[in-house]
Protein backbone atom coordinates (compact mmCIF):
# COMPACT_ATOMS: atom_id res chain seq x y z
CA UNK A 1 0.00 0.00 0.00
CA UNK A 2 1.31 3.27 -0.95
CA UNK A 3 1.00 6.74 1.31
CA UNK A 4 1.20 9.21 -0.84
CA UNK A 5 1.58 11.99 2.17
CA UNK A 6 4.38 9.92 3.06
CA UNK A 7 6.16 9.25 0.44
CA UNK A 8 6.16 13.57 0.12
CA UNK A 9 6.91 14.09 3.69
CA UNK A 10 10.06 12.13 2.64
CA UNK A 11 11.01 13.74 -0.12
CA UNK A 12 10.71 16.67 1.10
CA UNK A 13 13.58 15.78 4.04
CA UNK A 14 15.52 14.69 1.01
CA UNK A 15 15.53 17.52 -0.80
CA UNK A 16 16.08 20.03 1.65
CA UNK A 17 19.07 17.51 3.36
CA UNK A 18 20.92 17.90 -0.52
CA UNK A 19 19.97 21.63 -0.38
CA UNK A 20 18.03 21.77 -3.87
CA UNK A 21 14.50 22.70 -2.69
CA UNK A 22 13.86 25.77 -4.06
CA UNK A 23 10.70 27.44 -4.03
CA UNK A 24 8.33 27.00 -6.27
CA UNK A 25 6.98 30.47 -6.76
CA UNK A 26 9.63 32.82 -7.34
CA UNK A 27 7.33 35.71 -6.31
CA UNK A 28 7.13 38.92 -7.90
CA UNK A 29 8.80 42.36 -6.94
CA UNK A 30 7.46 45.77 -7.39
CA UNK A 31 9.99 49.23 -7.11
CA UNK A 32 10.35 51.44 -4.64
CA UNK A 33 10.82 54.54 -6.30
CA UNK A 34 13.37 57.40 -5.24
CA UNK A 35 14.87 55.16 -2.25
CA UNK A 36 18.22 56.73 -1.89
CA UNK A 37 18.70 59.55 -0.28
CA UNK A 38 21.89 61.30 -1.07
CA UNK A 39 23.49 64.66 0.11
CA UNK A 40 22.63 67.77 -1.36
CA UNK A 41 24.54 67.96 -4.71
CA UNK A 42 26.00 64.71 -5.01
CA UNK A 43 25.42 61.84 -7.62
CA UNK A 44 25.65 58.61 -8.97
CA UNK A 45 28.22 57.55 -11.65
CA UNK A 46 27.75 53.92 -12.68
CA UNK A 47 26.95 51.87 -9.75
CA UNK A 48 28.48 48.92 -10.58
CA UNK A 49 27.45 46.63 -7.22
CA UNK A 50 25.58 46.69 -4.19
CA UNK A 51 25.93 44.94 -0.99
CA UNK A 52 23.74 44.81 2.56
CA UNK A 53 25.14 43.56 5.83
CA UNK A 54 23.36 41.44 8.37
CA UNK A 55 22.03 44.50 9.81
CA UNK A 56 20.67 46.10 6.98
CA UNK A 57 23.27 48.86 6.00
CA UNK A 58 23.33 49.35 2.32
CA UNK A 59 26.41 49.48 0.25
CA UNK A 60 27.00 51.20 -3.07
CA UNK A 61 30.05 51.39 -5.20
CA UNK A 62 29.93 53.55 -7.94
CA UNK A 63 32.13 55.18 -10.99
CA UNK A 64 32.46 58.99 -9.69
CA UNK A 65 33.10 60.73 -6.87
CA UNK A 66 32.43 58.87 -3.28
CA UNK A 67 32.88 55.96 -4.56
CA UNK A 68 31.83 54.16 -1.54
CA UNK A 69 28.70 54.97 -0.39
CA UNK A 70 26.85 53.73 2.57
CA UNK A 71 22.77 54.15 3.25
CA UNK A 72 21.28 52.89 6.49
CA UNK A 73 17.95 50.55 5.72
CA UNK A 74 15.55 53.50 5.05
CA UNK A 75 17.95 54.56 2.48
CA UNK A 76 19.27 57.56 4.23
CA UNK A 77 23.05 58.55 3.53
CA UNK A 78 25.57 57.62 6.32
CA UNK A 79 29.33 57.53 5.19
CA UNK A 80 31.38 57.22 2.22
CA UNK A 81 35.24 56.70 1.57
CA UNK A 82 37.31 55.85 -1.25
CA UNK A 83 38.09 58.52 -3.05
CA UNK A 84 42.08 58.12 -2.21
CA UNK A 85 42.61 54.47 -3.07
CA UNK A 86 39.55 53.11 -5.61
CA UNK A 87 40.28 53.92 -9.40
CA UNK A 88 37.10 52.18 -11.57
CA UNK A 89 34.76 50.15 -9.25
CA UNK A 90 33.13 46.99 -9.89
CA UNK A 91 32.30 44.69 -7.44
CA UNK A 92 31.25 45.27 -3.62
CA UNK A 93 30.41 42.10 -1.36
CA UNK A 94 29.90 42.60 2.35
CA UNK A 95 30.16 39.34 4.43
CA UNK A 96 28.93 38.09 7.98
CA UNK A 97 30.90 39.76 9.90
CA UNK A 98 29.80 43.22 8.12
CA UNK A 99 34.07 43.70 6.28
CA UNK A 100 33.12 45.14 3.08
CA UNK A 101 34.72 43.23 -0.20
CA UNK A 102 35.67 45.36 -3.24
CA UNK A 103 37.03 44.81 -6.69
CA UNK A 104 38.84 47.57 -8.53
CA UNK A 105 39.71 46.84 -12.12
CA UNK A 106 41.28 50.25 -12.65
CA UNK A 107 44.20 49.28 -10.16
CA UNK A 108 43.48 45.58 -10.43
CA UNK A 109 42.89 45.37 -6.71
CA UNK A 110 41.11 43.85 -4.13
CA UNK A 111 40.57 45.34 -1.00
CA UNK A 112 38.78 44.73 2.61
CA UNK A 113 37.49 47.52 5.02
CA UNK A 114 35.84 47.08 8.39
CA UNK A 115 31.88 48.99 7.97
CA UNK A 116 33.72 52.48 8.38
CA UNK A 117 35.96 52.32 6.20
CA UNK A 118 39.20 51.28 7.56
CA UNK A 119 41.34 49.60 5.42
CA UNK A 120 42.29 45.76 6.82
CA UNK A 121 43.56 44.01 3.70
CA UNK A 122 44.68 44.66 -0.01
CA UNK A 123 45.38 41.59 -2.46
CA UNK A 124 47.36 42.42 -5.95
CA UNK A 125 50.05 44.96 -6.64
CA UNK A 126 48.52 47.44 -8.72
CA UNK A 127 49.67 46.33 -11.92
CA UNK A 128 48.11 43.85 -14.39
CA UNK A 129 49.91 40.84 -14.19
CA UNK A 130 49.34 36.88 -14.58
CA UNK A 131 51.38 36.00 -11.46
CA UNK A 132 49.49 34.57 -8.53
CA UNK A 133 50.40 37.74 -6.38
CA UNK A 134 48.50 39.80 -9.40
CA UNK A 135 45.23 40.37 -10.70
CA UNK A 136 43.63 41.63 -14.30
CA UNK A 137 40.55 43.47 -13.40
CA UNK A 138 39.34 41.46 -10.82
CA UNK A 139 35.53 41.29 -10.81
CA UNK A 140 34.02 39.65 -7.88
CA UNK A 141 34.55 38.24 -4.71
CA UNK A 142 32.43 35.30 -2.38
CA UNK A 143 32.92 34.10 0.82
CA UNK A 144 33.49 29.84 2.26
CA UNK A 145 32.36 28.49 5.18
CA UNK A 146 35.93 27.95 6.96
CA UNK A 147 36.54 32.01 6.47
CA UNK A 148 37.93 31.13 3.25
CA UNK A 149 37.56 33.35 -0.12
CA UNK A 150 37.71 33.57 -3.86
CA UNK A 151 37.98 35.41 -6.50
CA UNK A 152 37.04 35.74 -9.72
CA UNK A 153 40.09 37.13 -11.57
CA UNK A 154 37.77 37.89 -14.85
CA UNK A 155 38.47 40.26 -17.46
CA UNK A 156 42.67 39.12 -18.46
CA UNK A 157 42.98 35.81 -16.50
CA UNK A 158 39.97 33.88 -16.41
CA UNK A 159 41.17 31.91 -13.44
CA UNK A 160 39.47 31.52 -9.50
CA UNK A 161 41.67 32.36 -6.85
CA UNK A 162 41.08 30.80 -3.72
CA UNK A 163 42.41 32.12 -0.44
CA UNK A 164 42.73 31.57 3.09
CA UNK A 165 40.96 33.77 6.07
CA UNK A 166 44.06 35.65 6.49
CA UNK A 167 44.44 36.38 2.75
CA UNK A 168 47.11 33.42 1.99
CA UNK A 169 46.77 31.89 -1.68
CA UNK A 170 45.20 28.51 -1.02
CA UNK A 171 45.01 27.47 -4.79
CA UNK A 172 43.81 28.91 -8.65
CA UNK A 173 41.94 27.09 -11.20
CA UNK A 174 40.73 28.19 -14.51
CA UNK A 175 42.39 29.53 -17.92
CA UNK A 176 40.76 31.00 -21.25
CA UNK A 177 38.23 28.28 -23.01
CA UNK A 178 35.05 27.33 -23.62
CA UNK A 179 35.54 23.73 -21.84
CA UNK A 180 34.27 22.47 -18.31
CA UNK A 181 36.59 24.71 -15.92
CA UNK A 182 37.27 27.11 -18.72
CA UNK A 183 36.34 30.81 -18.51
CA UNK A 184 35.69 33.65 -20.83
CA UNK A 185 35.56 36.50 -18.31
CA UNK A 186 34.44 34.85 -14.87
CA UNK A 187 32.24 38.10 -13.62
CA UNK A 188 30.51 37.12 -10.36
CA UNK A 189 30.70 34.66 -7.81
CA UNK A 190 28.75 32.94 -5.38
CA UNK A 191 29.12 30.01 -2.37
CA UNK A 192 25.76 28.32 -2.04
CA UNK A 193 24.08 26.17 0.53
CA UNK A 194 25.93 23.01 -0.52
CA UNK A 195 29.22 24.79 -0.15
CA UNK A 196 29.22 24.71 -4.10
CA UNK A 197 30.96 27.45 -5.59
CA UNK A 198 29.10 29.23 -8.27
CA UNK A 199 30.61 30.77 -11.12
CA UNK A 200 29.02 33.25 -13.42
CA UNK A 201 31.46 32.72 -16.74
CA UNK A 202 29.69 35.60 -18.82
CA UNK A 203 31.00 35.59 -22.11
CA UNK A 204 30.65 32.08 -22.41
CA UNK A 205 26.54 32.32 -21.50
CA UNK A 206 26.64 30.43 -18.34
CA UNK A 207 27.05 29.50 -14.58
CA UNK A 208 29.70 26.85 -13.94
CA UNK A 209 29.42 24.80 -10.37
CA UNK A 210 32.46 23.50 -8.61
CA UNK A 211 33.03 22.42 -5.40
CA UNK A 212 35.61 24.60 -2.96
CA UNK A 213 38.54 22.71 -4.42
CA UNK A 214 37.84 23.70 -7.89
CA UNK A 215 36.22 20.22 -9.06
CA UNK A 216 33.96 20.91 -12.15
CA UNK A 217 30.36 19.78 -11.03
CA UNK A 218 27.99 21.32 -13.82
CA UNK A 219 27.27 23.73 -16.22
CA UNK A 220 23.94 25.74 -16.41
CA UNK A 221 23.87 27.45 -19.78
CA UNK A 222 21.49 29.72 -21.59
CA UNK A 223 22.18 33.53 -20.16
CA UNK A 224 24.69 36.40 -19.49
CA UNK A 225 25.03 36.26 -16.02
CA UNK A 226 26.52 39.56 -14.75
CA UNK A 227 25.65 39.46 -11.58
CA UNK A 228 24.76 36.54 -8.72
CA UNK A 229 22.58 36.83 -5.47
CA UNK A 230 21.13 34.33 -3.32
CA UNK A 231 17.90 35.28 -1.50
CA UNK A 232 17.40 33.87 2.06
CA UNK A 233 15.86 30.85 0.94
CA UNK A 234 18.76 29.76 -1.29
CA UNK A 235 17.03 31.21 -4.91
CA UNK A 236 19.42 31.99 -7.19
CA UNK A 237 18.89 35.54 -8.99
CA UNK A 238 21.21 36.59 -11.95
CA UNK A 239 21.39 40.30 -13.36
CA UNK A 240 21.77 40.10 -17.02
CA UNK A 241 23.41 43.30 -18.31
CA UNK A 242 23.01 42.97 -21.96
CA UNK A 243 19.32 41.52 -21.57
CA UNK A 244 18.69 44.32 -19.61
CA UNK A 245 16.69 41.73 -17.09
CA UNK A 246 16.87 39.91 -13.72
CA UNK A 247 16.40 36.54 -13.85
CA UNK A 248 15.49 33.59 -11.33
CA UNK A 249 16.84 30.32 -11.38
CA UNK A 250 14.88 27.08 -10.13
CA UNK A 251 17.33 24.04 -8.52
CA UNK A 252 18.88 22.83 -11.84
CA UNK A 253 19.50 26.34 -13.26
CA UNK A 254 17.05 26.59 -15.37
CA UNK A 255 14.97 30.40 -15.78
CA UNK A 256 11.97 29.86 -13.51
CA UNK A 257 11.05 33.83 -13.92
CA UNK A 258 12.41 36.75 -15.53
CA UNK A 259 11.74 40.74 -14.55
CA UNK A 260 12.20 43.92 -16.30
CA UNK A 261 13.22 45.57 -19.53
CA UNK A 262 15.00 47.85 -21.04
CA UNK A 263 14.15 51.20 -19.69
CA UNK A 264 14.37 54.79 -17.55
CA UNK A 265 11.42 54.02 -15.34
CA UNK A 266 10.94 52.39 -12.01
CA UNK A 267 11.37 48.28 -12.90
CA UNK A 268 12.73 48.33 -16.10
CA UNK A 269 16.45 48.17 -16.19
CA UNK A 270 19.10 49.95 -17.84
CA UNK A 271 22.78 47.16 -17.71
CA UNK A 272 22.16 45.83 -14.23
CA UNK A 273 25.22 44.76 -13.18
CA UNK A 274 25.15 43.01 -9.98
CA UNK A 275 22.69 42.77 -6.79
CA UNK A 276 21.59 41.21 -3.90
CA UNK A 277 19.04 40.69 -1.26
CA UNK A 278 18.93 42.78 2.21
CA UNK A 279 17.91 41.33 5.46
CA UNK A 280 14.29 42.03 4.84
CA UNK A 281 14.07 40.22 1.52
CA UNK A 282 14.11 43.41 -0.89
CA UNK A 283 16.42 43.38 -3.99
CA UNK A 284 18.62 46.09 -4.71
CA UNK A 285 19.71 46.43 -8.46
CA UNK A 286 23.25 48.62 -9.54
CA UNK A 287 22.49 49.82 -12.93
CA UNK A 288 25.97 50.74 -14.93
CA UNK A 289 23.64 52.72 -17.84
CA UNK A 290 21.00 53.28 -15.48
CA UNK A 291 23.66 55.32 -13.02
CA UNK A 292 21.30 54.23 -10.08
CA UNK A 293 20.08 51.40 -7.62
CA UNK A 294 16.94 50.16 -7.84
CA UNK A 295 14.85 48.99 -4.38
CA UNK A 296 12.22 45.91 -5.05
CA UNK A 297 10.04 44.51 -2.78
CA UNK A 298 7.51 41.47 -3.20
CA UNK A 299 4.69 41.99 -3.63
Amino acid sequence: MRFPGICFFWTLLIALGNGWLFAADPGDYQPVPDFLQLPAGWTLGACSAVGASPTGEIYVFHRGKHPILCFDRTGKFQRSWGDDLIKTAHGLRVDRDHHVWVTDIGNHRVYKFDSTGKLLLALGTGKAGKDLDQFDRPTDVAFGPDGEFFITDGYGNSRVMKYSAAGKLLKSWGTPGKGAGEFNLPHAIVVDRQNRVLVGDRENNRIQVFDREGTWLATWDGFAPYGLAFRADGTLFVATGREHDVLCLDSMGKIARRWGRKGVAAGEFNFPHMLCFDPSGALLVAEVDGTRLQKLIAR
